[in-house]
């Protein structure tokens, strides 16, 4: 019963920092926006490595999902990228969604605090949230413009690796090390945060 509620009482604080970073930044711009080619698989593939918010938050969502075991190593990867593709499509679509780029930077604070906690949410909290971060990140590369479906065929598979990359790593380091690599994630989109995405 203890437990519960203090895994209770570090989502609630979790919940609240990223509330904070979406109030606290709502003009946040982290410029994806028309940079570079949004053609070809190649071009797709290439993207997400260009943008070390999404490097950060997709190796993050690996790190959560190795660090929870189970079902949620490949549940919380699929929900990201399924969230991903649902907002890309509207982004492409040209239908808006709210708070973007403040939310791309509270995800990387909030996943990064997940891993760096070692809290292991419910399937019901943990996978709606993976599911709107990657429509975050979806729908901020979605609405660059012309879009292919070779470029987001490849910048899904870019998206994919990195979140292997993330379980890998679980692997082949220890629990404070998992950790460690979430409180970095964590400061560095508190870094974002402060300078103004």
């Amino acid at each position: 019963m203890r437990s519960e509620l203090m895994e209770n009482h570090k989502m609630a604080t979790l919940t609240r920092l990223a509330a904070l970073a979406l109030i606290a930044a709502p003009g946040a711009a982290l410029a994806h926006t028309g940079i570079g080619s949004v053609h070809g698989f190649s071009a797709g593939l290439l993207h997400p490595l260009g943008g070390f918010d999404h490097v950060l938050a997709m190796v993050a969502i690996g790190l959560w999902a190795g660090a929870s075991g189970g079902a949620m190593r490949w549940a919380l990867p699929t929900a990201f990228l399924v969230g991903m593709a649902g907002g890309g499509l509207l982004g492409m679509a040209g239908l808006g969604m709210p708070m973007v780029e403040a939310g791309i930077l509270a995800s990387l604070i909030v996943l990064g605090a997940l891993v760096a906690s070692g809290v292991r949410a419910s399937a019901l909290v943990a996978l709606p949230m993976a599911l709107l971060f990657g429509s975050l990140h979806g729908h901020s590369h979605g609405s660059e413009g012309m879009v292919s479906m070779g470029y987001a065929a490849g910048f899904m598979l870019a998206t994919a690796v990195l979140h292997g990359l993330g379980l890998a790593l679980t692997q082949g380091v220890g629990a404070r090390a998992v950790r460690l690599a979430g409180g970095a994630t964590a400061c560095a989109g508190l870094a974002l945060l402060l300078a103004g995405g």
